[in-house]
């Protein structure tokens, strides 16, 4: 039988504040109803002795202090499971707001997630193909990897993100099956809707679980979605055998939710007023990646986030470098002048990737091409800062070379359609058909048997032709 408690002792912002509690947990769900009968949902944020501070979900307008009884639920928030999670849309909270009525859950499990002990974590291979080849061959995403997308606001990460959904897949056996799970946060009607309507479209929504939390929404559900969506992810990998990538945008509006909070509980700032526990709580989301030891399923993460004033050691993308294993970093110059997805080479890495590419799982050239065209990528920078000092024309024949090089590497590798599905195969050969620009010199990241393989000054010449026919 749950006790009630009648009436409250203070209201602050979105939490109420009880005292006499006794046998309560912290995230212990509770109900309150008013009056009218109307209720709302809470969950325990602090405990201090038998006062208790609840963060109530829809927000405390129109509560008194009297004549609301709170019941305690005796479990945390838990998210509703079943295979038929695929194809639905929620919002924040883990409720269906697509019009197809409620779940018919097979089991129920806590939105917080069991912790991985890391001895059963088996070491992430192979890897998700993007047909974006920036992604696919420089930065290759790998099954089980956490690998965020650093932007800045107005960048184009909503359409990488939406192309990303479309087009993953795995390599492999046929028989393994592949899902999305997409958590969007603080996200506006006009982009929630963007996103419904690029899976509806392209015919992938069957494939997707998706939690849409609105700007509108309230900043609880925020806090709430990655970890409904991730629960959503763990049953599906762990308990149904199936490869699941998850996308969560935006990471930076979480944590502007979570300084919010932070803020009406009383606590102490820290960096740029946010709690100092934001690490924590971010690796309490990001740490849920990863294969099981003897199972089936993967979880990998794309986590998006947009960087204030395009400032990469502000703290929510600097944390979030420390938390995961590399970062996809996009250029605001390159967004400016066109190219999408404008994916700035030289920051970006994935520290996963040297053992999931290669012989048996892309290309045995995959990881030689890569070396090569991030070096030379590297020395067209150099090439370019020398030219603004003493011209293009006063450069040797090799600069002048790199320069070409720069130039079709950001027009025809980087620069890419958004409908626009690449094989590694057709990232590969691009990738020799630019190095085919470069003298056989030039090539000091690659062994011999590979260069008398693939490369050819020939290439470069049915490239030159075929990129001026294009322009």
């Amino acid at each position: 039988m749950s006790v009630q408690i009648l009436g409250l002792k203070e209201i602050n912002g979105p939490l109420v504040v009880l005292d006499h509690v006794t046998d309560v947990g912290y995230d212990e769900m509770a109900e309150l109803c008013m009056e009218d009968g109307t209720r709302r949902l809470a969950r325990v944020v602090e405990i201090e002795g038998d006062r208790a501070v609840l963060q109530v979900f829809e927000g405390t307008s129109g509560i008194s202090l009297k004549n609301v009884r709170t019941s305690f639920q005796g479990h945390p928030m838990e998210m509703p499971l079943t295979t038929e999670l695929m194809g639905r849309i929620f919002n924040g909270a883990g409720t269906p707001i697509d019009g197809l009525g409620p779940i018919l859950a097979s089991e129920r499990a806590d939105i917080n997630g069991k912790p991985l002990n890391p001895v059963s974590r088996e070491y992430p291979r192979n890897y998700i193909r993007t047909g974006i080849s920036s992604i696919d061959a420089l930065i290759t995403l790998i099954r089980g990897q956490k690998l965020p997308i650093f932007s800045g606001s107005g960048m184009n990460h909503n359409k990488l993100a939406a192309q990303i959904v479309k087009q993953a897949q795995i390599s492999g056996d046929g028989d393994e099956k592949f899902a999305v799970v997409f958590a969007a946060m603080g996200v506006k009607n006009d982009v929630a809707d963007y996103f419904k309507k690029q899976f509806e479209e392209s015919g992938v929504l069957e494939r997707v679980v998706m939690f849409l939390n609105l700007s509108s929404d309230p900043i609880v559900e925020r806090i709430l979605t990655p970890r409904c969506a991730l629960a959503a992810a763990e049953y599906l990998a762990y308990e149904k055998g199936m490869h699941i990538l998850v996308i969560l945008t935006d990471m930076t509006s979480y944590a502007e939710a979570l300084r919010e909070f932070s803020s009406s509980k009383g606590e102490i700032p820290g960096r740029k007023g946010y709690p100092g526990y934001l690490y924590s709580d971010l690796a309490s989301i990001y740490e849920r990646a990863g294969i099981v030891k003897g199972g089936k399923g993967s979880v990998t993460q794309i986590p998006i986030l947009t960087m204030p004033n395009d400032d990469i050691t502000h703290p929510v993308p600097d944390l979030t470098g420390y938390i995961t294993e590399g970062q996809i970093v996009l250029d605001r110059t390159m967004d400016q002048n066109g190219i999408y997805p404008p994916v700035s080479i030289l920051p970006s890495l994935s520290r996963l990737m040297k053992d999931g590419i290669g012989e048996g799982y892309t290309r045995a050239d995959h990881s030689a091409v890569s070396n090569q065209l991030f070096s030379a990528y590297a020395k067209v920078q150099d090439a370019r800062a020398l030219a603004s000092v003493i011209g293009e024309e006063e450069l040797s024949d090799t600069d002048k070379s790199y320069l070409e090089f720069g130039r079709m590497f950001e027009q025809y590798f980087l620069d890419q359609g958004f409908s626009e599905n690449r094989t590694i195969e057709q990232t590969l050969e691009l990738g020799w058909d630019l190095l085919s620009l470069l003298s056989r010199e030039e090539l000091d990241r690659i062994d011999e048997m590979m260069i008398t393989q693939f490369y050819n000054p020939q290439r470069a010449k049915r490239f030159r032709r075929g990129a001026a026919q294009t322009r």
